[in-house]
């Protein structure tokens, strides 16, 4: 008979002795995926309001803000989630969030 899941499951049991065989899968990033679908919000770039100082370009947690030439670019909207967190730091107010047109 199969053990319980109380005598199984303990303080020392490690991940790779409840995990079965097969269904743990490998990292992997936004690149390579479209995640800009999962978007309800989306951040629009007022270009005469920003002072590029590239405070948003590190808060992004999807890497949405590109920087060329020590300049930021448009965002990538592939990968931007909407999360809002680049218009939160933005100093000049150079970035507004609004609601994904579908």
């Amino acid at each position: 008979m199969d053990k319980k899941i109380s005598e199984i499951i303990t303080e020392n049991i490690s991940w790779k002795d409840i995990t079965p065989a097969g269904n743990v899968y490998a990292g992997g990033t936004s690149q390579e995926f479209n995640t800009g679908e999962w978007r309800v919000d989306k951040p629009i770039f007022i270009e005469d309001k920003c002072k590029q100082c590239l405070l948003c370009v590190p808060v992004c947690p999807d890497s949405s803000i590109p920087v060329e030439n020590k300049k930021r670019a448009e965002f990538d909207l592939m990968h931007c989630k909407g999360c809002g967190i680049c218009a939160k730091v933005c100093p000049f107010d150079a970035i507004e969030m609004v609601k994904e047109e579908v």
